[in-house]
């Protein structure tokens, strides 16, 4: 029986015979439903409609990405590290080409990833590269095809090897996470971000939202909690969930100043 996914959202399903009646993901108020309708593909089909693409960010971090753009349309980031390598958040697509590429690379010794919205096919990249994927606690409910290598983390942080730090923030979601990476941007630190801290069409701020697509804000509680877990590290730049979303310096500044802003337009503290 196929794992459908469906192509609004790129969540992959259990396996049924016939594709599941709605998306839950989709039909929740931080996401949406395609003006088309529920549609559905399997990861059969995506390797015959679409591609993978391949950019090297700086030395250790890769993106890979999808074409033509495919569900949300985020990539995921390959950080490569001497203790084994992580992909942070994760896309819908993959094949043997891209298999043999991480394999060059490495392998996989972990998936991390920020959010419900790209847990996508986890379980199928989980399963080629026999590691766990690491999801924080508090999204459980969220997962639509469950798998024995999938690890649930609690708390505010989980240490990884080689000094990377999963950083729960909350916010967009209750278990929003980021991944700090201490040695990036030549040593002064990077947040690989997903959309937990969303890297704006103007690449000297940041955003926080309970909803992107419906425009739904955070209230100003939650975008302090979300400053407030992150000020302990050392960061110069931001990798959002996009193509060039990149806060490429100062970026600790960046997320002070871009909180100070939407409090005030809240009405809240300055």
């Amino acid at each position: 029986m196929p794992h459908f996914i469906c192509t609004t959202c790129g969540t992959q399903y259990a396996e049924t015979n016939e594709p599941p009646n709605r998306c839950a993901i989709c039909t929740e108020e931080r996401q949406y439903v395609g003006w088309g309708g529920q549609q559905w593909t399997t990861l059969d089909e995506l390797r015959r409609t679409h591609r993978n693409t391949v950019q090297q960010m700086e030395p250790g971090l890769t993106s890979i990405g999808i074409e033509p753009d495919f569900g949300i349309g985020q990539r995921a980031l390959l950080l490569r590290r001497p203790e084994g390598n992580i992909l942070w958040d994760c896309i819908a697509r993959f094949d043997d080409a891209l298999a043999e590429m991480i394999v060059a690379s490495g392998g996989l010794s972990a998936i991390a990833i920020s959010h419900p919205h790209y847990y996508t096919t986890m379980v199928e990249w989980a399963a080629a590269f026999a590691c766990p994927v690491l999801l924080h606690a508090a999204d459980r409910q969220w997962v639509m095809r469950g798998g024995e290598r999938i690890e649930f983390w609690e708390g505010e942080t989980r240490k990884l090897p080689g000094g990377l730090t999963l950083v729960r923030c909350g916010g967009h979601f209750e278990g929003g996470t980021v991944l700090h990476w201490p040695d990036g941007a030549d040593g002064r630190g990077v947040l690989l971000s997903g959309d937990i801290i969303q890297v704006v069409q103007d690449r000297r701020w940041v955003s926080f939202m309970y909803s992107y697509p419906n425009l739904i804000p955070l209230p100003a509680a939650a975008v302090e909690r979300i400053v407030a877990a992150v000020e302990p590290f050392a960061f110069d730049r931001i990798y959002g969930a996009f193509w060039g979303k990149v806060v490429a310096v100062d970026a600790k500044s960046a997320v002070h100043r871009s909180a100070e802003r939407y409090l005030r337009a809240l009405g809240g503290p300055s």
